[in-house]
């Protein structure tokens, strides 16, 4: 497996502009302290979407001081930035509600946000996500508790700790001796839509080796060639995307029916002048696939008006 010299830049998800000050964890005390200074910062995330601002020339997430109800509630530290203004989100799933504002999505406004906001949801929701579905000890069944300031649980009764968790899955971009790359669609996707292909990381499984047997796993075909372009983090809710591209042997495609509904191959003036019509559409642009698509292409992908 090489590394590309045209890594990817700019990655929607993987971008921060806040030191998530690790060592601060260990003080069991950090996050309610911090929840009763008014210069705290909170991130207050209700059911996955969080408050924007939409008055400026960009989406901004409204970070507001701390309220009394923060405190009964879950409270992650994020981190502090450069100013020393620290950050802690807040989970008002199960909070006292009040008027939300106007709550906005990661998918609706994450490549919209500036590098501080973009990382700050993106862990936010990560950490949110992880403590949602694993509430229970997995050795003994007891509920955990949270600890080190949200990013751990332990078992009260037979004291094992368990991390957050993130799942590794390759994406890659698959190209034919022709330049043209392979798209497909998901039995559960709109006509016309498509994406490169993807799937998890199995254990005991190299990343090249993931790309290999997904590929062949979903469309028949076998790849080499295989190169990293760079990865972020998916909080949907916990991957971490490594984007990868390959070259195709052969072009013949058989495809795996129950993950795979339409596979095509697309030269570059095909895939432009679909999008332009309208005829295709293509990830969107929060997503590493997009990035991806836009490496082989060359130049963005046009936004429809």
């Amino acid at each position: 497996m090489g590394r590309s010299p045209e890594l990817l830049a700019n990655l929607p998800l993987a971008r921060t502009a806040v030191d998530r000050a690790a060592e601060r964890r260990a003080d069991p005390d950090l996050v309610p302290r911090l929840l009763a200074e008014p210069a705290t910062r909170v991130l207050a995330v209700r059911d996955g979407s969080a408050e924007v601002s939409l008055d400026g020339s960009r989406p901004a997430l409204v970070l507001r001081p701390p309220l009394p109800q923060d405190r009964h509630t879950l409270g992650v530290f994020l981190g502090v930035d450069g100013d020393g203004t620290a950050y802690v989100a807040v989970d008002h799933h199960a909070a006292d509600g009040g008027d939300a504002g106007d709550l906005r999505t990661l998918r609706q406004v994450g490549a919209d946000l500036d590098d501080r906001d973009a990382g700050l949801l993106t862990t936010a929701l990560g950490l949110l996500n992880w403590h949602r579905s694993h509430t229970h000890c997995p050795r003994c069944g007891t509920p955990t508790v949270p600890a080190l300031a949200g990013w751990l649980r332990r078992c009260p009764d037979d004291g094992s700790e368990h991390y957050p968790r993130t799942d590794p899955a390759v994406i890659m971009s698959v190209v034919d001796e022709q330049e043209r790359i392979l798209l497909a669609r998901g039995p559960q996707w709109g006509a016309r839509r498509y994406s490169v292909l993807a799937g998890f990381v199995e254990p005991g499984e190299t990343l090249e080796a993931a790309v290999a047997r997904e590929v062949y796993e979903e469309v028949g075909l076998r790849v080499t060639d295989v190169r990293f372009l760079g990865d972020q983090p998916w909080p949907f809710p916990s991957s971490l995307m490594l984007g990868f591209t390959a070259r195709a042997v052969g072009s013949e495609l058989s495809l795996q029916e129950d993950e795979i509904a339409e596979a095509r191959w697309f030269t570059r003036d095909q895939l432009l002048r679909e999008v332009a019509r309208g005829e295709s559409g293509v990830s969107h642009r929060l997503s590493i696939a997009r990035a991806l698509i836009e490496h082989w292409l060359g130049q963005p992908v046009p936004e429809r008006p």
